[in-house]
């Protein structure tokens, strides 16, 4: 018993990262969004990426809904951070085009493993 009361009182004590509610912590993420989407023409336009400003921004958006269902204040507010480091990190072009580029190699289908796949899509 004494065990199940001191994890309570820790769950209690854990104090926010930078939101305080969840409302705060979504307009965080949506902020975030829109400086992301604001930047895609310009981030496009340094790397020299051979993909369209629509396909970025749907790449974006992917990105976001993926973390649709989280709901845990603190881990929204992790990830906020990390997408301001990432988007700071483009904006300032301290990435390479590679690192670009590496959030689409997660959509490519997966290459043939069986002899007759590989057959039919020319792959050696």
């Amino acid at each position: 018993m004494a065990g199940r009361e001191a994890v309570k009182r820790a769950v209690q004590q854990v104090r926010p990262i930078l939101s305080v509610d969840r409302e705060e912590a979504r307009k965080r993420a949506l902020n975030l969004y829109k400086a992301w989407y604001r930047q895609i023409p310009y981030i496009v336009n340094d790397y020299d990426i051979p993909m369209s400003v629509e396909q970025c921004r749907e790449k974006l958006r992917e990105e976001f809904i993926k973390h649709r269902n989280v709901s845990d204040v603190r881990v929204i507010d992790m990830l906020v951070i990390k997408g301001q480091m990432e988007l700071k990190e483009s904006i300032e072009i301290w990435k390479q085009k590679g690192h670009i580029m590496r959030y689409w190699k997660e959509s490519q289908e997966p290459k043939p493993t069986d002899f007759l796949s590989k057959f039919i899509q020319g792959v050696n």
